[in-house]
């Protein structure tokens, strides 16, 4: 019999809060995030979007070295932030013995933007030799993943999946294989982006993904509601530790959840738009749902990807519906987005951590900014307010440009 495995640690950084505990009282509140931009002068930039959800009050030397701080990318400081809290909570204590049997599996769609952005104006204004000789690793998508594994001296295993809004539980999804396969015996493993700059903004908004309510932020971004006009960007970090059930109750760790199972499917179909009928999505919750041996009707919660796009949201209802069938209209389904924004590739392993929450206290996130219903939008979205719910399984949907689809399903530990 295949042995579970567990989740024994998390850890965060977002525009929700600075710890798990922080930002799961604020998701289950209904804050958002949403704020005008602070980062870099928009306006100056010329953008059409003034609006973002930034992590807020973060200091990187109250995580790292200042010094270190200093070397490394946004991303990469959010990523050894979440990584810290995540191995605090666990409890795992990393040595010589075990270090080459734990893996690093952190993602990141984009990697180092505003450090490539920052060195290309350099080397424009002021030539090459002013670009800093730290941009590599500043840049590279794996920063996050390899400075991980320096800060805690970590030598299994060590690297970022790259599937776009995916890459975040693509690669918990990875982590979960290695640990079943054996290869490893714990992982830390999530994701961590930074994208919120001139040029990640600009880009975003010139396919038509972004938000423009900037002069009322209030209520944006509206996943599934009728009057939705686009994402916002979010940026942060979420990391996990996972360990085989057997090493974690041997060392007496607390359990928080089960990483039940995962499923990843391809689109073939567009690099930016979904398949109308989410055929591709729906065959990811199935994928999941068997690697974790559920059935249909075991799933008591569903984190949507919902990214508050006409596209996204309502492929997403039908890929649910195709996937559970007449089920779908009496599963609880939500988009945290409404209230974290769009963290790109970090954002899956983010609302991995909220089925855990979701699993284990009871309480579903609910999607706020909703009030006016899209006929082709119609399951049941927990409008606005949180709701109590005894379930033992969710299952979180992550889909990204390129047509990538994974889905993880997280079951209550017992």
């Amino acid at each position: 019999m295949q042995e579970r495995i567990v989740i024994t640690g998390m850890g965060t950084v977002n525009p929700l809060g600075l710890n798990v505990n922080e930002t799961w009282s604020n998701v289950i509140a209904g804050v958002s995030g949403v704020a005008p931009i602070t980062l870099f002068d928009s306006h100056a930039a010329n953008l059409h979007v003034h609006i973002a959800a930034e992590v807020k009050g973060f200091k990187p030397e109250n995580f790292m070295d200042a010094k270190e701080a200093r070397r490394r990318d946004r991303f990469e400081q959010f990523t050894v932030a979440a990584a810290r809290e995540a191995l605090l909570a666990s409890g795992l204590e990393i040595t010589d013995a075990n270090s080459g049997r734990i893996g690093v599996i952190i993602s990141s769609a984009i990697g180092g933007l505003q450090s490539l952005q920052d060195a290309i104006l350099m080397n424009h204004t002021e030539g090459p030799r002013r670009v800093s000789p730290f941009l590599i690793p500043m840049l590279m998508s794996n920063g996050g993943a390899g400075m991980t594994a320096i800060e805690f001296g970590i030598k299994g295993p060590c690297f970022s999946v790259a599937s776009a809004c995916a890459s975040g539980s693509d690669g918990i999804g990875t982590a979960l294989m290695m640990l079943r396969t054996g290869m490893i015996d714990a992982a830390l493993t999530g994701a961590s982006e930074a994208t919120i700059t001139s040029t990640g903004v600009a880009a975003f908004d010139r396919v038509g993904a972004m938000s423009r309510k900037n002069d009322d932020y209030s209520m944006t971004p509206q996943p599934f509601d009728k009057n939705r006009d686009g994402l916002v960007m979010g940026e942060g970090s979420a990391v996990l530790v996972l360990e085989r059930e057997s090493d974690a109750k041997a060392r007496g760790a607390t359990i928080f959840a089960e990483l039940a199972g995962y499923g990843a499917t391809a689109d073939a179909h567009h690099v930016t738009a979904p398949q109308e009928h989410g055929a591709g999505g729906a065959a990811a919750i199935r994928m999941a749902l068997s690697s974790a041996k559920a059935n249909f009707e075991d799933v008591g919660y569903i984190n949507a990807h919902g990214t508050g796009t006409l596209l996204n949201d309502q492929s997403e209802t039908r890929a649910v519906k195709a996937a559970l069938g007449e089920l779908a209209y009496k599963t609880p389904i939500s988009s945290t987005k409404s209230m974290t924004g769009h963290m790109m590739g970090a954002t899956g392993a983010l609302e991995a951590i909220f089925c855990v929450k979701a699993v284990r206290e009871g309480i579903l996130p609910p999607t706020i900014h909703y009030e006016t219903p899209d006929p082709e939008c119609d399951l049941d979205y927990i409008p606005n307010k949180a709701r109590e719910a005894n379930i033992s399984l969710a299952i979180s949907n992550a889909f990204g440009f390129g047509g990538h689809n994974a889905v993880l399903a997280i079951r209550k530990y017992s």
